[in-house]
């Protein structure tokens, strides 16, 4: 299991690469990259800055954790923090187990609980050099 908080960038075929397993008939991934737009937000993003609390990398163990099952083959996850341009990774999952329903279905899992619980804020940097913080409450 690979469950990492990091400020360089991510790279989908190490995530890959570490869930591999013979038993395996499947590998799920996502990749959520910056996008150029907020729905809730007026301008163009052109870029996200990403901040960790401390505990994230301990949080983020966690998560991917709970979500081992005994049919998880392999589990890689990471999290980008610093500046990200618009089109870099913020965050990799692969899953691998030995039917892809599975595979889908605890990628989807793992990164939605992710985006729930990991304690990192984004901060929107606009067009017009504006800013807008996202996760703060």
């Amino acid at each position: 299991m690979i469950a990492r908080v990091v400020d360089q960038p991510l790279d989908l075929q190490f995530h890959v690469e570490h869930v591999s397993d013979p038993r395996a008939g499947a590998v799920a991934t996502f990749v959520g990259l910056v996008r150029d737009h907020d729905p809730s937000v007026e301008g163009r993003v052109v870029g996200l800055d990403y901040t960790a609390h401390p505990d994230a990398g301990a949080v983020l163990a966690r998560i991917a954790q709970e979500a081992l099952t005994d049919s998880v083959l392999g589990l890689a996850v990471s999290h980008r923090t610093g500046h990200l341009a618009v089109g870099e990774a913020a965050i990799v999952a692969a899953v691998a187990t030995a039917h892809r329903a599975e595979a889908f279905d605890v990628c989807r899992a793992l990164v939605e609980t992710v985006k729930a619980e990991l304690p990192v804020w984004k901060r929107e940097i606009l067009d017009d050099g504006s800013h807008v913080w996202v996760g703060m409450t």
